[in-house]
This record gives structure tokens, sequence and C-alpha cells, in this order.
């Protein structure tokens, strides 16, 4: 799903040599570093760095990993990406289960102003809230965000920041196959979302990785119209894999009122219809025989009593 030396190729065609000390040349056919430029600069040999690039080296150091990330120009989530895969050839994590405990759930049920889920490392819906179904529109049961957004949701138009929701979504699976590069269930989701999606196919050649822990989210709701919202990233302390989303609204503003009223449509569509009162000495058409209704007993009929 993922390795070093893919990494690393796309990593170098983004530098600019002109960043990194490398006078500007009219005549560079190369994008981005050369892979003699990147070994000079990071004080490897050409022969290591090009066997890296071509999955034939053996594991490098910590050290020659720093190096690399310093001249790659790597941010935090970048350069701890490029480590873990750099360590897959020790050793391949299996994924973490998918249970989530009734205490977490207790937790969920307690949020309720604001949609809430719980999510594992494939962004499948592991559990959430009541006002979570409806603002996706859809039962949260065996709901994938990543598959809502790039193949449910691709022409609907729920997502008004869509193109920057699949930034976020392929960063976060980059992320997610560099952890569990050994997750088949992870492994089918990806070929299917780039068998489905031109644009996934795209954004997954990147190689971009993020970790969205906070940020705005738009979502351009059918019934209750444009929401705004803050969504809060929780990762959980269990090395489960999973985390808590919230998706909260400002006070006082218009999302907060559309999220009241998105509250509102959902209690309607989830409570019964209530029964038809009867008046005072019928009994309702639909009681059946032999059962006690509004007019037996606690209310008296003319000339009950």
């Amino acid at each position: 799903m993922d390795d070093l030396a893919g990494f690393l190729r796309t990593r170098r065609s983004r530098v600019d040599p002109v960043s990194v000390g490398i006078p500007r040349d009219s005549r560079r056919r190369v994008e981005g570093l050369r892979r003699e430029e990147v070994a000079h600069l990071s004080g490897v040999s050409v022969d290591y760095y090009v066997r890296l690039e071509q999955g034939r080296a053996t594991q490098p150091s910590e050290h020659v990993l720093d190096a690399l990330a310093r001249v790659l120009g790597l941010d935090e989530t970048e350069r701890g990406h490029l480590h873990r895969l750099a360590r897959q050839r020790r050793r391949r994590p299996s994924a973490p289960g998918g249970r989530v405990r009734p205490e977490l759930r207790r937790v969920l049920d307690l949020v309720t102003e604001a949609p809430a889920l719980i999510m594992d490392h494939r962004m499948d819906v592991l559990a959430a809230n009541r006002l979570a179904g409806p603002l996706y529109g859809r039962p949260t049961r065996g709901l994938n965000t990543a598959r809502h957004i790039f193949i449910e949701e691709a022409d609907r138009g729920l997502y008004a920041d869509w193109e920057t929701c699949t930034l976020d979504v392929v960063g976060h699976l980059r992320l997610a196959a560099g952890k569990y590069p050994g997750d088949p269930r992870l492994a089918s989701l990806i070929g299917e979302l780039a068998m489905g999606s031109e644009r996934f196919r795209r954004l997954w050649a990147r190689a971009d990785v993020r970790a969205r822990t906070h940020g705005r989210k738009v979502f351009r709701h059918p019934l209750v119209g444009l929401l705004e919202l803050h969504q809060e990233n929780f990762a959980l302390p269990d090395d489960s894999g999973m985390e808590l989303l919230v998706l909260s609204a400002a006070p006082g503003s218009a999302a907060e009122d559309g999220l009241r009223l998105l509250a509102g449509l959902a209690a309607e569509a989830n409570d019964p219809p209530a029964a038809p009162r009867a008046r005072p000495g019928e009994r309702p058409a639909t009681a059946p025989a032999g059962q006690p209704t509004a007019g037996d007993g606690d209310l008296a009929g003319p000339g009950g009593g």
C-alpha cells in the first residue's frame, strides 16, 4: 500500500533547488532535486540513496532518516511517516480491533447538541450519537466516511468544502497505511476508492500525509441549510487507532440553530405517532376487542359511573 521508496521519490520532486542553495538552471529537466543532490545534502553516498529509492537498501539509521527529512523539508507529520515506513521492514504491526467499549458509547450519548462519532483508522464509523445520522443523511451503521466523501457524495453536494475533505481523507489514509501496512481491509478500501474515483487516484499518487486534529467543516444540508461546524478529533489513548469526532457549532450562530432544528426533525422521525384520542364514550375503531381504551373506565360516558 505504501513504501519508503515511493515516499522519498514524491518528496524529492517537490523541493525547490533554490531553497537548498542550488542555483537555478534553465536546462534542468528534473522536477525538484536530483538523487545525487539529495544524497550530497544528506551526507550519504549516491549509491546508497539510489538503493533507498529502489527499495533495495538495508534499514536506514535514525541519523540518515533525520538528514533526509531535513533536506526534503518534511513537516512533523511527514517526518513521523518517514520513520514508520522505514521501520516496516523490521515489523509489520497488525491492525487493531474495532470494539467500542460500553463506557465510550455512554460518552457519545452524553453529547446531545452536536453530532459525535467514533471512527477507526479505516474511517469506518463504529459508534455514533443520535445526531450524527441525520447530519450525514443516512444511518451510521456501515458508514465509512472516506467512501461517503469520494463515492456516495461526490456529486450530491453535502460537503460544501468537498475538495478540502478529499485532501484530508487521502492524507489520513496514507498515514494509516504507513502505520498498518498489513491490514487487508484497509488495502481493500484503498483499492475500491481508486477504482471508483479519479480524484482519489490522483491524490493517492501524490503520497501526501495529513494529521487533521481540528478544523472547519461545512455541510450543505438538504433539510436545514448551510452548517458551518468545527470538528475536533480526539485520539483515544489506548493504541486502538480510534478517534472521537465532535462537530460543534459556535454559540449563537446560524449553525447552532440548524443543529437544533436537525435534532428536532430527528426526534420527530424516531418518535412513534401518537394514538388518536377517543372522545368520551367512544371506543377507538382500532382497539382490539377486550382491551381497555380511553373510554373504558378512565373516562365515563353519558350515564356511566
